[in-house]
């Protein structure tokens, strides 16, 4: 009996770590665009996959090693690409094989996610093709939880390569052409918008092609976007110049634009929504329209501003600044009304030493890196209605800070880290002030 208590122990011991390593299948979300649609698994661990297409009919087929095919695929709303969801036999006991059917042929992209912020491991399939969805899924384009098919949607963030096409930009010293420049960085800046979670990027110009630049702001309209960033190389006729700067919009050409469109009557539901079924031309309504109009304006040029003077304080720790506050200039990409709207002149391509810098990867990642890091700053201290980041803030408790309390204490009080109080408060060090209101994030 003994002997047998202990087989059965030793048996137990045995099996249930493997168990427990199982990988799990958290959540799914789905999220149908305009010219990709992507679904986002969460689990437990990191993703062990392969993967193959099929035709006639259109399937992807994902092959998940050691993990639990349990998890409930159903979904709602999948758009106009994705028929359905669903389990099918896998390659054998402790894998999960995972089938899209498809409505149209798709060329699949998959990658996997490390942990960051409440989010843990992922895995990313993207599937470009058009999805027509109708409804507020198509506006907005939501992620779809599969849980409670409720989720506030991502920050869109605009990026801009400057130039492209037949219009090279400014050329260096050794022939680099200023379009290839800002188009590797802001590709390196939408990887990283990309990859935090409650973010997307959208690449106004994404291969080497021209658009016109007052097309670029509306383009950034039309993908919802809640912030443009336009980026640039400087120069000049001498070669002495050198450091970056990053400019908004002039008061002036602001005026101007604002009385461009108070002019087109039949663009002002562009930018009232619902308002502009209720406010027809007569003089007091239109004097309304007019109010909310500037209002818009007001606060984008205010917005822009304020994320400038972050860009700046990031990017002062990789290049040397030619202009170390936001200058304001008339500029067409910035002219957008109701969106937020910079453009980062990331160095002068006419310097010998900067172009050789904008040559090198590693510093490109660096600029991309900083404008990210004060994009980051900008929306959790302002994040958009209606965002995952703004239901963040929504359940992050405020407390203001009375006398003999420390960020320590704090972090006690409310079991979570001093790091975490930090990161939420754009804090540098520790110290804080009494009377100083802080938010606690939530743990």
């Amino acid at each position: 009996m003994l002997r047998l208590t202990i087989f059965v122990l030793f048996t137990w011991l045995v099996v249930m770590p493997l168990d427990a390593a199982q990988n799990q299948i958290s959540g799914l979300r789905i999220a149908p665009g305009s010219d990709k649609t992507r679904i986002v698994l969460d689990l437990s661990a990191p993703p062990q996959f392969t993967y193959f297409t099929l035709k006639n009919p259109n399937r992807l087929v994902i092959d998940l090693a050691d993990t639990a095919d349990t998890a409930d695929l159903s979904v709602q709303d999948t758009g106009a690409l994705v028929r359905r969801l669903r389990y099918s036999t896998p390659k054998n006991a402790e894998s999960a094989r995972i089938v899209i059917d498809l409505n149209h042929p798709s060329d699949p992209e998959l990658f996997a996610i490390a942990p960051s912020g409440d989010y843990g491991h992922r895995l990313v399939v993207d599937l470009p093709g058009k999805s027509n969805v109708s409804g507020t899924a198509a506006t907005s384009s939501v992620l779809i939880d599969s849980a409670n098919n409720t989720r506030d949607r991502d920050i869109i963030v605009a990026i801009d390569a400057g130039h492209g096409g037949n219009d090279p930009g400014s050329i260096g010293p050794s022939g680099t052409y200023e379009k290839h420049i800002t188009l590797s960085i802001a590709k390196k800046l939408g990887a990283m918008f990309d990859a935090e979670p409650g973010m997307r990027s959208v690449l106004v110009r994404s291969g080497d092609y021209y658009i016109y630049p007052t097309k670029r702001p509306e383009i950034a309209r039309e993908k919802k976007a809640d912030l443009l960033i336009s980026i640039h190389a400087d120069a000049f006729s001498q070669p002495e110049p050198r450091g970056g700067s990053v400019w908004v919009l002039s008061m002036r050409r602001a005026d101007s634009e604002l009385g461009r469109w108070l002019e087109k009557t039949e663009r002002h539901s562009e930018l009232l929504g619902g308002a502009a079924e209720v406010i027809s031309d007569n003089a007091s309504e239109r004097y309304l329209a007019e109010t909310i109009i500037g209002l818009s304006m007001d606060h984008s040029m205010s917005a822009s501003y304020d994320l400038s003077e972050k860009v700046i304080g990031e990017m002062k720790q990789v290049t040397r600044l030619h202009k170390r506050a936001p200058q304001a200039a008339s500029f067409a990409v910035l002219t957008a009304p109701d969106i937020p709207s910079i453009l980062v002149e990331v160095g002068f391509i006419s310097n010998p030493q900067e172009e050789k810098n904008l040559l090198w990867e590693e510093y490109r990642e660096r600029l991309a890196r900083s404008m990210f890091n004060a994009t980051k700053r900008y929306f959790k201290q302002a994040p958009p209605d209606g965002t995952l980041w703004a239901s963040y803030k929504e359940r992050n408790r405020q407390h203001k800070v009375r006398s003999g309390e420390s960020l320590s204490l704090l972090a006690q009080r409310y079991n979570v880290k001093v790091s975490s109080i930090k990161e939420a408060n754009d804090l540098n060090n520790d110290v804080v002030r009494i009377g100083q209101v802080l938010t606690i994030p939530s743990t």
